[in-house]
């Protein structure tokens, strides 16, 4: 199948190279000439593990990039992939959706007066909002934006049969397109993205036309195995679901944390409750790692959406407000324990980790940065350690200051405190490292690091 997407970011990447994969013939689509030009090169705009194998093994062969969105009218499938944003009030900024809608339009009307599609006939072309979106956005914002592109509506008045390239009546009118519009919502997990993609636990597609799904179905057939669930709705409810999904799971870890902030009043080690709850089948396992909070583009970014978009509506969603404050509390948490075992200021204080998780260089709306600004307040000579996000965090927060060390051991070395805010696995490893600290107080918000003897333990929830 021929396919575009529109946006060549994290998600449009991973599709992009994934599609690829499958077979399809995969043309990705952006405006900033870095991405296209990383693509054809064969390598992949992002960090994300797996990414690159796939973009090398695919570009200019089933994966190629483009700035012009005329590869839109020789595709079947187009996905939009866009940036949405959060404006201050949490609402999103959909200004990218919109104009690359009405791009996709225009570029379909383009080919239609070209004679692209053969008098008397309508081909048909989907376009799949991947992007995360409101639930009103596919229809109040996606659809007309198209339409203003195409200059009238998705489905033309032309006399022909219902069926796909039969011929009309009248051979002489031109032939048009006739778009679908569906949802398609994505579950993909930064430093895992790849792998989310090709083993997903479930499939959501969003459609209110029956030839839109089977097309749908038939981009992801490599996916759909008995053992995945395929979740069929309508494109509002899809992106409810994506949202749902995400408040959910950043509500549990608020939970958690609250529950191991208790925890650490009564000395209790709250991992030893989470282990105990997780064994009810209602409760699960999963998400109930307390510490320092979530950060990351996607629940910070999709919770504040909806919560934006819940009170529009006139409703006041108090429990997603106390997740969010709750989250927001934790690194604050965290360097309050730190101050109970040294006065940091005019000591050097390192931070260990800057990624909001392991596995990627994303340091959008990581916990390293209340926890850098708290420390730099406390008037700290901050020394900060990342394996591959600190170029990210100097250009997203260029007012962070820190000196950027070259391993933990360089930056714990002649350190009066460490803090662990990203649990990357090269810092369980630690060990002698702790033992060139100048005063060895570790305060540990992600329970990654070992108790040991010679230095000063803290967990944040245990």
């Amino acid at each position: 199948m021929n396919i575009t997407i529109v946006g060549s970011g994290y998600v449009g990447t991973t599709l992009a190279a994934c599609l690829a994969d499958f077979g399809h013939e995969v043309v990705a689509i952006d405006i900033d000439e870095d991405p296209v030009r990383a693509i054809n090169a064969g390598e992949a705009p992002i960090h994300e593990p797996g990414l690159d194998e796939l973009v090398a093994e695919h570009a200019g062969e089933n994966l190629t990039a483009t700035k012009d969105y005329a590869a839109v009218a020789d595709a079947e499938v187009t996905f939009l992939a866009l940036p949405t944003p959060a404006r201050d009030d949490g609402s999103l900024d959909i200004a990218a959706i919109e104009s690359g809608s009405e791009s996709v339009g225009e570029a379909l009307a383009r080919a239609e007066q070209a004679g692209a599609v053969p008098d008397g006939e309508i081909a048909r072309h989907l376009v799949v909002i991947k992007s995360t979106v409101t639930p009103a956005v596919p229809e109040e914002v996606v659809v007309p934006a198209i339409e203003r592109g195409l200059g009238r509506a998705l489905k033309p008045e032309l006399s022909t049969s219902d069926q796909e390239g039969n011929g009309a009546d009248d051979s002489d009118t031109p032939g048009q397109f006739e778009v679908g519009m569906a949802t398609n919502p994505e579950f993909l997990r930064e430093g895992t993205a790849v792998s989310d993609l090709l083993n997903p636990d479930k499939m959501v597609f969003g459609y209110d036309a029956e030839w839109a799904g089977d097309r749908l179905e038939g981009v992801f057939e490599p996916l759909l195995t008995d053992e995945v669930p395929i979740v069929r709705t309508d494109p509002a409810t899809a992106m409810m679901i994506k949202y749902a999904n995400n408040a959910f799971l950043a509500s549990k870890i608020s939970l958690i944390n609250e529950l191991g902030n208790v925890c650490k009043e009564y000395g209790i080690d709250a991992y030893e409750v989470a282990d105990a709850i997780g064994l009810d089948d209602r409760i699960g396992e999963q998400f109930l790692r307390s510490g320092v909070g979530w950060g990351g583009s996607c629940f910070n970014k999709d919770v504040d959406a909806l919560r934006a978009a819940a009170r529009d509506r006139g409703y006041e969603p108090a429990l997603l407000d106390a997740a969010v404050a709750v989250n927001d509390t934790q690194p604050a948490r965290l360097l309050a324990l730190l101050d109970e075992h040294v006065d940091v200021d005019g000591k050097r204080v390192a931070v260990l980790g800057l990624a909001f998780k392991p596995g990627t260089d994303d340091t959008r709306n990581s916990r390293a940065v209340p926890v850098i600004e708290g420390l730099t307040e406390r008037g700290a000579d901050v020394v900060a350690y990342d394996p591959v996000a600190v170029d990210d965090i100097r250009d997203r927060y260029p007012h962070l200051r820190f000196e950027a060390a070259e391993s933990a051991r360089v930056a714990l070395s002649g350190a009066h405190a460490a803090v662990v805010v990203t649990d990357w696995d090269e810092f369980a490893a630690l060990d002698s490292e702790f033992d060139s600290m100048a005063e060895p107080v570790v305060v540990d918000g992600r329970r990654v690091i070992e108790r040991r003897d010679g230095i000063t333990y803290e967990g944040l929830t245990w």
